[in-house]
């Protein structure tokens, strides 16, 4: 098995994962063993799994691509595989959790073993995390990573329904790194009717929602999307703050707790909707602050390591 025997289990905001360290590269996983191992009933479970390697060690690199990583001084890679054994591009809770399980574990060095920020390579760039310690609201162990640039499609141009479920909304596409389309099928704070409006959404209310399902997507998007679909609770136009509730599905995973990478693509598309920049998300894991301008999305929230787990050789 090309699994170490010492796997770790963590988990963002309740969007959780094995977790190894491979600094020699010797444990890249098989499909097959990642499906096994985050198994909920027969493995230890979890949304994905992540490998803590060197760029160098990353099979579908490109030279190019390890030559980056390795010039913009990022000495750890986040192999992230979904729990279908998928690849991804990135997981942004994962990198707070990476980040955690990589000073927790003295995988640093020298002058960088202390709290300046973190410089972590993974498939959609380098990410830069800082570490701001406890916060009453968003809990132990909180991290901000600089997610970097997104991109955004035409607003609410894309159709999503679910399989069984009745009704539809219309979606807005956003690129961070990974493709998400993002639906505001509820308006809480009744400041926003027109954006509401325009989403066309007739689903179920957002707590009642069965995301057990795959949604469907219309225009298509060929490699496979994360859907978000979300609730705006409040905004303070005097302070630039919003608060919204969301729920995700996550491609190759199913739902999950929380997903960091669909939380700024969210905060993207609340953005263009209202032309707030701040906002405060609730998911079901848990709370995270996002912050978006012209440049970069930078999300904030806890990291927590559950367990250290000796495998079974016979696993």
């Amino acid at each position: 098995m090309s699994i170490p025997d010492i796997v770790y289990k963590a988990h963002g905001t309740g969007n959780d994962f094995v977790v190894y360290a491979d600094p020699e590269g010797i444990y890249e996983p098989s499909t097959e063993e990642v499906v096994r191992l985050t198994d909920r009933h027969r493995g230890i479970g979890g949304d994905g799994l992540l490998r803590i390697t060197r760029p160098q060690f990353v099979s579908d690199l490109s030279e190019e691509d390890i030559r980056a990583a390795q010039a913009d001084d990022a000495s750890w890679f986040m192999d992230y595989r979904n729990a279908d054994g998928s690849l991804a591009q990135m997981c942004g809770n994962g990198t707070r959790v990476t980040a955690l399980f990589i000073r927790r574990m003295r995988m640093l060095t020298g002058e960088a073993q202390d709290d300046k920020p973190l410089r972590l390579a993974t498939r959609a760039g380098v990410k830069i995390l800082s570490s701001l310690g406890d916060n009453e609201l968003l809990g132990h162990d909180v991290f901000r990573v600089d997610m970097g640039k997104w991109a955004i499609g035409p607003v609410m141009g894309h159709t999503v329904s679910i399989p069984g479920v009745e009704g539809s909304a219309r979606g807005t596409y956003v690129n961070m790194g990974n493709p998400h389309v993002v639906c505001l099928i509820e308006d809480g704070s009744a400041s926003y009717t027109e954006a509401l409006e325009s989403s066309q959404a007739t689903l179920p209310a957002l707590t009642t929602l069965d995301l057990s399902r795959k949604p469907v997507v219309s225009p298509v998007l060929d490699e496979g999307q994360n859907v978000e679909f979300v609730r705006i609770e409040s905004v303070d136009p005097l302070t630039g703050q919003g608060r919204a509730f969301m729920r995700v599905h996550e491609r190759g995973v199913g739902e999950t707790l929380s997903c960091g990478t669909g939380l700024c693509a969210t905060g993207v598309t609340l953005r263009a909707l209202t032309g707030i920049s701040h906002w405060t998300i609730h998911v079901l894991g848990g709370v995270l602050d996002v912050d978006v301008d012209d440049e970069s999305v930078r999300l904030t929230g806890s990291a927590t390591i559950v367990a250290r787990i000796e495998l079974n050789p016979q696993h």
